[in-house]
């Protein structure tokens, strides 16, 4: 499908793609299960992931993929999701194992799997774990200030004949 500055309204966002909230809520809940047997992810969460952690990080996902700005408005927004990463230290191979459960969790989640939607998801993944990767260093220079992103379709919106 081409769209033209006219029609971009017909293209979904990410999240209407994807299936709505509930969708994405099934990818959190994916990936944590994921997370809670994964010996390099699960020491982030010692004890399990909370139902309080999947609910918000499921909020932030619903925001970035175009939902109502619950994160932002209720959680507090970039500045919360970066105060939870500072400090972490995360590595190159923890963000890697990251980026890949969250791709796995996409299928056990059921979400679409046409190569437009996973291209952005995986994007949104890279993007997102390497920001995260550097601003968990200790003493790392990070933006204190942003607005929470809005991941969109980038080169290739769905195909729809």
């Amino acid at each position: 499908m081409t769209t033209t500055e006219g029609d971009a309204a017909a293209v979904p966002s990410l999240l209407e793609w994807a299936g709505g909230p509930t969708a994405l809520r099934r990818l959190i809940d994916a990936f944590y299960d994921r997370v809670e047997a994964d010996d390099l992810l699960s020491p982030f969460f010692p004890g399990g992931v909370s139902e309080s952690h999947r609910a918000h990080v499921s909020r932030w996902w619903i925001e970035v993929f175009g939902g109502p700005a619950d994160y932002t408005d209720q959680l507090g927004g970039y500045e919360a999701m970066l105060a939870h990463h500072r400090e972490l230290g995360i590595t190159s191979e923890q963000r890697f194992r990251f980026a890949s459960t969250m791709s796995r969790a996409a299928d056990d989640a059921h979400l679409p799997d046409d190569p437009e939607f996973r291209a952005a998801l995986v994007g949104y993944l890279e993007w997102g774990t390497r920001l995260a990767q550097h601003n968990s260093q200790p003493g790392a220079v990070v933006l204190e200030h942003a607005p929470v992103p809005h991941w969109g379709w980038g080169v290739a919106p769905p195909y729809q004949p």
